[in-house]
């Protein structure tokens, strides 16, 4: 009987333990993955992406003319969902309904293969989600394997639509999947810090713009998968962009993170983002004159969102951890004190947003460092994990600066071929104008005046004459 209620009392264990563990993970209520161009669906990393030619209710592709197409060579290493692509050869767009209004998140996945039939590298084309342009002149991505770029938007109408538009040059454009996923409500909050310079500004909105994640990175850690990630995201190691490591510590923590409501959710950074740190530490009564940083090649011309992740896992007791924050060079956060933010609780995660512009420089840098009130013998500086997000800018492009009217007629750059001899001959005939305006009114300028009256007559013999006596 003992025996009985202990195995009864496990497997309640154990189902209570399962169930609410199920019930802690992300559940979107829009959760669409496409396996575009295949007739089979796929799993990747647990997902199962459903096939374009299956007929979804929720999914519909609209277009005139599109195939499939399958990788002259597959790659065991590859996931599934790269051995087959969409093709279009006119403009075309998927439409998918809305049930949850909100930020959404889409990720388009693109693998330049080749086959028989077709090279994907000979693509060039433009994309649109849901009204702004999201690529131009793109031809799938310059590196090798496959490519996922993201978007977050925020979504109020019942659809939302991705628009492929091939250039006139290749006349074709291609995807391998799609993902558009309703993100949960405390990912984009509604304010940020503006940063212009030294002075520190509110950004209101910030949960209505829109972004594509240029950068997503975690400090000092493994790249983490979107298997260990709650929203299916990857992110990357490091090193690539972290300009110091004299003086720094790389920190792992294996105890627990402990998510509390006001902070960072699990949704916001995953445990193995938050677990993991660079560091600067003081080992004496001195502090290290030193700061922490990181360099992240963007696009200049364009507004950025610059999330922070921080989690106090180095510090062995409260109060002890100040620093300051720093962002494309200017002071963002004095004294940053973590035991503060967290209502004084070690190991719990935290993040910082500011909008910053970038510059010519096509740099956006990120420090950390002491401040005033860092102590010896103790943490004097930590980060765990950055993200740099482009906004759109005012045409609604995050790739140039024509609007989609333009981009939607097949080819900005024959658009701009057009404007710039039209733009050049205009301001040719102005200057012109203005140049004979000037001169008229530098003739009509001359000073006149009256001939005399009491000059003599002379005939053509005198002045002659007038003239050999001269000589």
């Amino acid at each position: 009987m003992e025996t009985l209620l202990t195995g009864l009392g496990f497997s309640f264990f154990l189902y209570f333990f399962i169930s609410f563990g199920i019930s802690l993970s992300f559940s979107p209520v829009d959760n669409y993955l496409v396996n575009t161009g295949a007739f089979l669906d796929s799993t990747v990393h647990n997902r199962r992406f459903v096939s374009d030619s299956s007929g979804s209710t929720h999914t519909h592709l609209s277009s005139p003319q599109s195939f499939s197409l399958c990788a002259g060579t597959l790659l065991p290493s590859l996931p599934p969902i790269y051995h087959t692509a969409r093709v279009f050869k006119a403009p075309s767009k998927y439409v998918f309904d809305v049930k949850d209004p909100g930020t959404h998140m889409v990720r388009l996945h693109f693998h330049r293969f080749s086959s028989p039939s077709l090279n994907l590298v000979d693509s060039r084309f433009h994309v649109l989600v849901n009204g702004l342009v999201a690529l131009t002149n793109f031809s799938g991505g310059n590196s090798l394997g496959p490519r996922v770029i993201e978007y977050l938007l925020c979504v109020h109408s019942e659809k939302l639509e991705i628009a492929f538009v091939p250039d006139g040059e290749s006349n074709f454009a291609f995807v391998n999947a799609i993902e558009v996923i309703s993100a949960p409500g405390d990912l984009i909050p509604e304010t940020a810090q503006s940063l212009i310079g030294d002075k520190v500004e509110n950004f209101e909105g910030l949960n209505l713009q829109a972004f594509e994640v240029v950068h997503r990175v975690t400090v000092g850690g493994a790249k983490v998968t979107p298997f260990n990630d709650s929203l299916w995201r990857t992110w990357l190691p490091d090193d690539d962009y972290f300009k110091l490591s004299e003086g720094s510590t790389r920190v792992y923590f294996s105890g627990k993170i402990k998510y509390q409501e006001g902070g960072a959710s699990r949704e916001v950074g995953p445990d193995n983002v938050y677990d993991s740190a660079r560091l600067i530490e003081s080992n004496n009564a001195s502090i290290p004159n030193v700061n922490l940083s990181w360099e992240f090649p963007v696009m200049e011309d364009y507004k950025y969102l610059v999330r922070l992740h921080f989690c106090d896992i180095a510090s062995v007791s409260l109060g002890l951890l100040f620093f300051n924050v720093y962002v494309n060079g200017h002071l963002a956060y004095k004294d940053l004190d973590p035991s503060a933010v967290t209502n004084y609780l070690l190991a719990s995660p935290f993040y910082l947003d500011f909008v910053v512009d970038a510059d010519r420089s096509g740099i956006v840098s990120v420090a950390v460092g002491p401040s005033n009130k860092s102590m010896a013998y103790a943490v004097d500086a930590i980060l765990n994990g950055v993200e740099i997000m482009k906004m759109n800018n005012l045409m609604g492009s995050f790739d140039g600066k024509l609007p989609a009217e333009l981009v939607l007629k097949g080819s900005p750059r024959r658009s701009v071929d057009f404007l710039l001899p039209l733009i050049a001959l205009v301001c040719l005939l102005l200057s012109l104008s203005v140049f004979m305006r000037r001169r008229m009114d530098k003739v009509d300028s001359v000073p006149w005046s009256k001939l005399p009256m009491d000059v003599p007559e002379t005939n053509p013999k005198q002045g002659k004459e007038q003239l050999s006596s001269k000589v």
